[in-house]
């Protein structure tokens, strides 16, 4: 069994949860590590990693992130990026046990419309197409170090053209508004100040189409879990014993 943390009590019996990762777009996992690090061991922290080698649409994704949900612990699910949609579907599915969504960067349609009209070339665009210093300007910015460049550069050479080239489709392609005005759990979202990948708007769209959602604003580019892991870390932590309560 995975060990989980006591994030408070009710009633006075203890509560634990375990949060449920996502991975934005390259779908390893990896990229969480410096996030999970910042919790300390005694947090369950369930990251879902999706195959490297396979062009999936949404909806495959999905059916892979629902495998690995709790079937009796308590938990909030978090979606990175990429993932959000995916957290938002599963969230408005109200599954037993699900206390809270975190969105992290991330986005109900597109976040970027003007890509529709790009479509096409993704059947021939390869992922290294875009060299490694322009991941890390878009990526990490200003918060660029070398640990984290070399994570990056090894996860992204993980994942296939094919892979990477569909789930760019996939986020051109989405729109889970209606579901995210379903969910029925609290909810956190998560901006970097400094996204280059995920604009202002698109965040305030997901706060729009969901009253309630709390925003919360950090100093952070497009790898906000990765640049800034403590200061992530406490927000979900603070938000989980928050979501069980209600």
């Amino acid at each position: 069994m995975p060990s989980t943390k006591d994030f408070g009590s009710i009633s006075g019996q203890a509560q634990r949860i375990t949060l449920v990762l996502l991975p934005g777009m390259d779908g390893t996992g990896l990229m969480f590590d410096p996030f999970i690090s910042a919790f300390g061991p005694d947090v369950d922290c369930r990251v879902v990693a999706y195959p490297t080698d396979r062009a999936l649409d949404y909806a495959e994704h999905e059916a892979i992130a629902r495998a690995a949900l709790p079937s009796e612990t308590p938990y909030v699910i978090l979606g990175e990026s990429f993932s959000g949609p995916i957290a938002i579907r599963i969230a408005a599915s109200a599954p037993e046990n699900l206390r809270g969504l975190v969105l992290c960067c991330s986005f109900a349609r597109s976040p970027q419309p003007l890509l529709a009209c790009l479509r096409p070339l993704t059947h021939v665009l390869k992922s290294g197409a875009l060299p490694m210093w322009a991941l890390n300007l878009l990526l990490l910015g200003r918060f660029s170090t070398a640990p984290l460049r070399s994570a990056l550069s090894t996860t992204v050479r993980m994942v296939s053209a094919a892979t990477m080239m569909s789930r760019m489709r996939s986020v051109i392609d989405v729109d889970v508004s209606t579901e995210l005005s379903a969910i029925d759990v609290p909810c956190m979202y998560l901006r970097a100040t400094e996204d280059r990948l995920v604009p202002e708007a698109a965040a305030r769209l997901v706060q729009k189409l969901r009253p309630g959602l709390k925003m919360i604003d950090v100093q952070a580019p497009h790898g906000l879990l990765q640049t800034v892991p403590e200061v992530a870390a406490k927000l979900v932590m603070d938000f989980a014993r928050s979501a069980i309560r209600v």
